[in-house]
């Protein structure tokens, strides 16, 4: 079957599970995959998709000339859509560069990351499509009819993780593809990961202080050797202030501790951490720091779900409850503790050293979280749901025989005929 995707242009998460679920398909499959989106390339690069197989889309953002704005409220607005401006030019353009490309490129099955817009689009054009379901609470009408609307539902997130007011058939709809992170080089050995340290800084004092934690790593039997600990900020470009704005209580709680921001960072806040940085790769980080505190955004998550690294976490404010859902999961899972729980036991502590007094979510994570090379408390198979599910992509030749003898025997629900 020939694969459409159409990724949303807010952010570049979209894009990037696009460029993770093409990476699972076959060569000759993957050159077939069709990515549609309004993003640049300066936006988001891909590394599994060429330009031709992209249509980039016109923007749909709000037009002086429009007869009707895009929420004209009630009695004006269509209670299945989010957004449906009337007279926007670019949106007619849109639509019809996305029904062209389908129908020039024969495309089999659409893959909808995220528009209801699009979801409607496809419907009622009769293209078959699955509805990229994430995190929160998405029980609104033009959600409801986008998921109704679909063949299935996938959600790139572990089914642990969903959230209680999500309702059964909707559940039963869904595919859950667990995490799938960046496919990164072999992870860096502490000595590697020392040594990038020392290049983000000139500081000589920091030099020190990162040659000390690794001497204290190499001696970790030795009770004479208490180790720097070090603390990784992890912040997306969707937003950092909320985060920074922790920076100073979190250099109180923790002075001895040497800080790391990844990621923007307010100027105000520069000076309650050691190092600020922007890396392309955030892997390194995640496996050798004593503790992260990040937002609950889904990629970064996703690439620190199986560490055994402590995490707090600090929810962006974002529609439907997303990054709150995802955070009391985790915190429900032990996985993770909220900024209120952690500020909680650092004061009830006497001791300010993280890897010797700071909780560990979960025994299993206890078990690991001291391994001088730390690994993924869980591997990563060649045989995952999201695996599987590209897999059963490439076994059949039509949409119907793929819907009614692969995807329908998952679900548990049948349409009516």
């Amino acid at each position: 079957m020939r694969i459409g995707y159409y990724a949303h242009h807010h952010g570049s998460g979209h894009c990037r599970q696009a460029d993770k679920l093409a990476a699972l398909l076959p060569l000759a499959l993957r050159k077939q995959m069709t990515v549609f989106t309004s993003l640049s390339d300066e936006g988001y690069h891909f590394s599994t998709i060429t330009d031709e197989q992209m249509v980039r889309l016109s923007a749909e953002d709000q037009l002086p000339e429009e007869v009707l704005p895009g929420r004209a409220g009630d009695y004006w607005q269509p209670s299945s859509l989010h957004y449906s401006p009337v007279g926007n030019v670019n949106i007619q353009t849109r639509s019809c560069q996305l029904i062209d490309g389908i129908r020039q490129r024969q495309i089999d099955l659409m893959i909808i990351d995220v528009s209801v817009e699009v979801a409607m689009l496809c419907r009622t054009a009769s293209v078959p499509y699955l509805y990229v379901r994430l995190a929160g609470e998405r029980n609104d009408a033009p959600h409801l009819n986008a998921f109704a609307g679909a063949l299935g539902l996938l959600a790139p997130y572990p089914k642990v993780l969903e959230a209680a007011a999500t309702p059964d058939w909707v559940r039963q709809k869904t595919l859950y593809l667990d995490f799938m992170p960046d496919k990164t080089d072999k992870p860096l050995s502490l000595t590697s990961f020392i040594d990038k340290l020392t290049t983000l800084t000139t500081d000589s004092a920091i030099h020190e202080r990162l040659d000390a934690h690794l001497d204290a790593a190499d001696n970790f039997a030795e009770d004479n050797f208490k180790k720097q600990d070090i603390v990784t900020v992890i912040k997306g470009y969707g937003g950092h202030d909320a985060i920074d704005a922790k920076l100073p209580e979190l250099r109180r709680l923790l002075p001895n501790a040497l800080i790391i921001s990844l990621g923007p960072i307010n100027d105000e806040r520069r000076n309650c951490v050691d190092i600020a940085a922007h890396v392309d790769d955030v892997t390194p980080f995640i496996a050798h720091s004593d503790l992260l505190l990040m937002a609950c955004g889904l990629n970064g998550i996703a690439q620190a779900y199986d560490y055994a690294t402590p995490l707090v976490v600090l929810p962006d404010q974002r529609p439907h409850r997303e990054q709150d859902v995802m955070a009391e999961a985790l915190i429900g899972q032990g996985r993770a503790l909220s900024w209120a729980q952690f500020t909680a036991q650092m004061t009830d502590l006497d001791s300010q050293d993280v890897s010797s007094s700071l909780f560990t979510p979960s025994e299993s994570i206890s078990d690991k979280s001291t391994n001088k090379e730390k690994t993924p408390l869980i591997g990563h198979p060649t045989s995952t749901p999201a695996q599987n599910f590209m897999d059963s992509i490439g076994d059949y030749a039509s949409v119907k025989t793929w819907f009614e003898d692969w995807l329908l025997p998952q679900c548990g629900i049948k349409p009516e005929r």
